[in-house]
């Protein structure tokens, strides 16, 4: 990749990076796709967690401060992508929180306990990330605090779901199927990121984690070579990596990552303090190199050979 890229796409917060959060909680527009001039690449990424426009009405509904809700966001995470779209792939991020709703759910993965009436019988009321706390409209967030003070209807769930959820994923299959469609398969990367320690609802809580986790569905949601690159991209650059633990990959690694149809899933998780001081939600000092560092990792995929995806033909 030229260099003159990484030095274009050096981000200053201060002037290019957008506000912390967004108090008008503006969601006429439920997602952003950050598409290059041409597609060159069979690369799709992907950033469900990222959004920071919060409603005023949710706040207000909440018991918790911002700063609190703001604690189950992906911070930043579109932005340690941004070359993305340089090295010819586009990317899409959610602009609404996941506090408010998680778009790395199933459409209906709802606690019974919130809501005031009655669920539909097509809800999914008893996975595990429901029995968390943590489902499609989240009733805790990461830490475990309730965000709610009140009980909603079902109703709003589903304005949200309707309005937000499902133009999201629509777009997101858009841009799978275009770019099969154009290069005979396609890569979905899921960008996440994850506290640097496990938390009081995470099996390894109180220790650290690796640097980078990579989901890969434990080697269903795409090709073996697909995870060795990704691995090999990451350690080259000096950072430490795990696999599958303590994230395999949640439900777009699930639902989109299908190797025998061409489309392959990855998820990835960067570890938090290597990129930002995670008490004051800010970037660090090493923001702009964990950036150029995720470029170069971009690079490397998009070197991957179709023949060694195993690509059906």
């Amino acid at each position: 990749m030229p260099e003159a890229i990484f030095a274009v796409m050096n981000i200053q917060p201060s002037q290019e990076a957008p506000c912390p959060s967004d108090q008008t909680g503006d969601l006429t527009h439920p997602f952003s796709v950050v598409a290059p001039t041409k597609q060159t690449v069979p690369l799709v990424f992907a950033s469900p967690h990222s959004g920071q426009s919060y409603p005023a009405a949710f706040i207000a509904a909440s018991g918790l401060d911002l700063l609190t809700l703001r604690r189950s966001e992906d911070s930043f995470v579109n932005e340690l992508f941004a070359l993305a779209p340089h090295c010819g792939a586009p990317l899409i991020h959610a602009l609404f929180p996941r506090a408010y709703l998680d778009a790395n759910r199933e459409p209906y993965e709802l606690d019974p306990g919130m809501f005031e009436d009655a669920l539909p019988a097509y809800a999914n009321t008893r996975s595990l990330r429901v029995a968390g706390g943590l489902g499609t409209v989240a009733r805790v967030v990461t830490d475990g605090a309730e965000i709610y003070t009140q009980k909603m209807s079902f109703a709003e769930a589903e304005d949200r779901i309707e309005k937000l959820y499902l133009p999201y994923h629509r777009a997101l299959k858009q841009l799978l199927d275009q770019t099969v469609e154009s290069f005979g398969y396609s890569i979905l990367i899921d960008c996440h990121s994850m506290p640097s320690v496990g938390g009081p609802m995470d099996e390894d809580r109180g220790h650290g984690r690796a640097d980078i986790v990579l989901g890969d569905r434990f080697g269903t949601s795409c090709a073996p070579a697909l995870t060795q690159c990704a691995e090999m991209a990451f350690t080259s650059l000096g950072y430490t990596v795990a696999r599958n633990n303590p994230y395999a990959g949640g439900y777009t690694t699930d639902h989109y990552g299908r190797p025998i149809r061409n489309i392959h899933a990855l998820q990835i998780e960067i570890n938090r303090g290597i990129y930002m001081d995670e008490s004051s939600l800010t970037r660090s000092a090493n923001f702009n190199q964990v950036v150029e560092d995720m470029g170069r990792v971009i690079e490397a995929l998009a070197q991957i050979e179709a023949v060694s995806l195993r690509m059906r033909r």
